[in-house]
């Protein structure tokens, strides 16, 4: 019989996809307050990936992503995809923006072997978590590299954004080492 542990911290990550270039700094600044001080953010970069949120999101549509400092328990995601999706109606329904959908939030974690996406959404590939959230293995870290699989989103598959989960991971090994230490 295999013995019940508690898992790993893990370290949080949120992709901020917008066409509305200074809800970044804005959204940056209230994940911050829920989730605590970003450690690494990379670039604001053109999404060119699909035109799957053009009809909600307008053209012209960037993505960054946000790494936290602090790190959680894999079963907080769950939580997180909520506030999130709460942040995202809240921004939604002050009609300041000509789109319908002005601003989409990816929470996800990053561990030593893989990245996790959390969804509203279920399909084959996802596991229910509770309260109408699901979680993916989007990505498969292996020999020094990412690895995909055939539901892994086209941008997920970008080597731009492989760079930037390396460094996520990159740190968060450091941080799993400053815990022992």
């Amino acid at each position: 019989m295999g013995e019940i542990g508690r898992p790993k911290p893990v370290n949080l990550i949120i992709g901020i996809l917008s066409g509305v270039y200074e809800l970044f700094a804005q959204v940056g600044e209230t994940l911050e307050g829920y989730f605590g001080k970003s450690d690494l953010r990379s670039a604001i970069q053109p999404f060119h990936y699909t035109t799957y949120y053009n009809v909600e999101m307008g053209e012209g549509i960037m993505r960054q992503f946000l790494s936290f400092e602090k790190l959680i328990m894999p079963d907080e995601i769950a939580d997180i995809k909520i506030r999130t999706n709460l942040l995202e109606e809240t921004i939604a329904s002050q009609k300041k923006y000509i789109v319908t959908r002005p601003v989409n939030l990816d929470p996800g974690y990053i561990n030593e072997s893989r990245l996790i996406l959390a969804s509203t959404k279920d399909f084959s590939h996802r596991i229910y978590l509770r309260d109408g959230i699901y979680a993916e293995v989007t990505l498969n870290y292996r020999r020094g590299k990412y690895e995909t699989f055939p539901w892994t989103f086209p941008d997920y598959k970008s080597s731009e954004y492989h760079n930037f989960f390396l460094l996520v991971r990159e740190h968060y090994v450091k941080k799993l080492k400053g815990m022992k230490g």
